[in-house]
């Protein structure tokens, strides 16, 4: 099948693009919910995109060197769908109407590593623009690292469609600016310009002007002013792809449900089934040639079949390309393989600090950037940075070389004070693979990053966040610095594992876990203030809790608990208590996360039934109340917020000294 698109007539391709309507406002119909109207108006945009220009073999969604598309507009996904069963997809008919449905290949929002095909998880408005930057800054990465001349093995586009909400949503902001920056060539937008929200008219809320906002930035913006126009849209394209030290924004005018008699161009067709009436209207207006649901002629696939076609030429000639480039270069190309399986050098924790002969008082956010910088000798691909601040986080790579528009390939990466885009980009350069993404901030900002977060932890991506300042022992700074109901509000997402490590050489296990997790993220909370050494290497961070100090021998009276610098409060009090007879046991949780993830057997040695607990934690007490027995009492911590004062007086002031958590113990033994 030729890829010219003089190949087919001007009937068999507006037949292919209606076949993405149709499939589209039957699959909402039949599951009573969705968003008809942006697939109906998009159709033409991406038969062109899918079937002349995108990078993509529909037979190996996992093809390293495939262009990513990113649907920013999740809620539209009955377009994706339609896209990926017409090119040729593992995805059938029987799949689109199963669309919303328990259990189905088709849920309501694309997700990713359930449809084949599907990028990245959207739905969240504005988080896959900012995927899509990350995707084309991992690109760029490892085109700079990995390619050599004549062996571009690393060469691909990143496209991304983002709606009116994706543009009004901060985090667009702060993502294009950073792209512009950085001079992402090979990141090209699609702007559907419908002029459509829920709530009605745009202009009811926005009235920015789009193109001289992304001119701003340092964007290349280009214009279709037809989205039926399928020899403009195929320009603009062209156009764009020829810009490679600008990434691209095309600004494409639709109108929202093209082909309904009643409802096209309102907002009634945008997050709504069309009814009976209005489809058989639409058929009829399209010229559709058969009322039946769900019902595509052979006419209609044809053109898509050139996806297929073409997919399996461009991907049989990088096959060829790539035995060159390894033969040529072997080492790169056994790295190239490591990098996209997601394995880890050889021998990678060799010689790594453990801290063990640490004799002084470490902050644990500096005992973090000392394994952040032997980490990044041994493992290149782990790369990021900070929020504007890396001094701060100890997060910058010492000698190391900024990522710039004319190097990036450098070691650190400077995102500016962008938090939800930071993390957002991370998780772009995540799914793009290849790549091992870390982002730093203060605790309390991780608020900020929050969404990313979530959509990191959905995901199962192994991004790794290192968040410092954890607690009132920040000191001066005062409650807005001050995280309290932070490490609560983290714990409470699946699939996110949180550890607050109490010295130096838990801090050097944590990075082992965070390293090794490949399942979803970690997050590192990490001490401002320095604490004493006061375990040994090779303690079982990654099991959650461990006997810290036991009770002499005896069965212990109490156990106390406790994370981070805490830790050291309870390991004083029980000697004040082991002076009275009170034999207590001392557990560092350094993790709740991986503490529940221990059997009832484990658990039990740990937390003998019976024996009262204690918890203790300068942050919200509500996490702990599961290992306390649901006992409110039996937790130490903080509900109000906290002061701007020296660290010493702030943990005086709210509770937190030896004395107190002995006196607690004391008379909770007592009872």
């Amino acid at each position: 099948m030729s890829s010219d698109p003089s190949a087919f007539s001007a009937g068999a391709e507006r037949l292919a693009v209606d076949a993405v309507r149709i499939l589209s406002m039957d699959a909402v119909e039949k599951a009573r919910s969705g968003h008809p109207g942006t697939p109906m108006a998009l159709a033409p945009l991406c038969y062109v995109l899918w079937t002349r220009h995108l990078r993509h073999d529909p037979k190996d969604p996992r093809w390293p060197d495939r262009d990513r598309f990113v649907l920013s507009c999740g809620h539209a996904s009955m377009l994706l769908y339609s896209l990926l069963h017409l090119s040729g997809y593992d995805l059938t008919i029987e799949d689109l109407k199963e669309f919303r449905q328990w259990g189905s290949r088709t849920p309501g929002h694309p997700e990713y590593g359930h449809t084949p095909g599907v990028e990245t998880t959207t739905g969240p408005l504005g988080q896959g623009f900012a995927n899509a930057v990350g995707m084309a800054l991992a690109e760029a990465r490892l085109a700079s690292r990995m390619n050599r001349t004549g062996f571009y093995v690393v060469d691909h586009h990143t496209w991304f469609l983002a709606s009116d909400g994706d543009l009004m949503e901060g985090i667009s902001h702060e993502a294009a600016s950073l792209a512009g920056h950085l001079r992402l060539g090979k990141l090209i937008g699609f702007y559907d310009d419908n002029g459509i929200t829920i709530e009605g008219d745009r202009a009811l809320a926005d009235s920015e002007d789009v193109s001289k906002r992304f001119e701003a930035y340092g964007w290349q913006v280009l214009r279709v002013e037809d989205g039926n126009d399928l020899d403009a849209l195929d320009d603009a394209i062209e156009e764009a792809r020829a810009e490679l030290r600008r990434p691209s924004l095309v600004i494409v005018r639709t109108e929202i449900a093209y082909g309904c008699p009643e409802k096209q161009g309102t907002a009634a067709a945008h997050g709504a089934p069309l009814g009976e009436a209005e489809i058989l209207g639409a058929r009829e207006r399209l010229g559709w040639p058969s009322t039946e649901p769900f019902f595509v002629p052979e006419e209609a696939r044809v053109p898509w079949r050139r996806c297929l076609e073409r997919g399996a030429d461009l991907h049989a000639a990088w096959v060829e390309k790539f035995r060159e480039y390894e033969a040529a270069y072997p080492d790169a190309a056994e790295e190239f393989e490591r990098l996209f399986r997601g394995g880890l050098p050889e021998g990678w924790e060799e010689g790594l600090p453990d801290f063990g002969d640490l004799r002084d008082p470490l902050a644990t956010r500096q005992a973090s950037g000392g394994m952040l910088q032997a980490l990044h000798e041994r493992i290149p691909e782990l790369v990021g940075g900070s929020a504007d601040l890396g001094p701060s986080n100890c997060t910058l790579i010492r000698e190391g070389r900024p990522v710039t528009a004319a190097d990036l390939g450098g070691d650190n990466l400077h995102f500016g004070i962008r938090e939800h885009a930071m993390a957002s980009l991370c998780n772009g350069m995540a799914l793009h693979g290849g790549v091992r993404p870390y982002a730093g901030t203060f605790l309390v900002f991780a608020d900020y990053m929050r969404p990313a977060i979530r959509m990191a932890a959905l995901m199962g991506l192994p991004v790794i966040y290192v968040c410092t300042h954890d607690s009132i022992g920040l000191g001066e700074d005062g409650p807005t610095h001050q995280p309290i109901e932070t490490l609560a509000s983290l714990r409470a997402i699946p699939n996110l594992v949180v550890i607050r490590p109490a010295d130096a050489v838990e801090t050097a296990e944590a990075w082992r876990v965070a390293i090794r997790r490949r399942e979803g993220p970690t997050l590192l909370a990490l001490s401002r203030q320095k604490l004493p050494p006061l375990v040994s290497p090779g303690v079982p961070v990654h099991r959650g809790a461990y006997v810290c100090r036991d009770a002499g021998g005896e069965e212990p009276a109490l156990v106390l608990l406790a994370s981070g610098s805490e830790l050291r409060l309870c390991l004083e009090a029980a000697e004040i208590l082991e002076k009275e007879g009170i034999a207590a046991r001392v557990l560092s949780v350094p993790s709740l996360d991986l503490l529940a993830a221990q059997d009832e057997d484990d658990l039990a040695s740990l937390l003998p039934p019976g024996v009262p607990r204690l918890a203790v934690e300068a942050a919200h007490p509500m996490p702990w109340h599961r290992w306390v027995e649901g006992r409110p009492e039996c937790v130490l911590g903080i509900e109000r917020f906290g002061a701007s004062a020296p660290a010493p007086r702030l943990f005086e002031e709210f509770g937190f000294t030896a004395e107190a958590v002995a006196a607690r113990g004391r008379a909770l033994c007592l009872r």
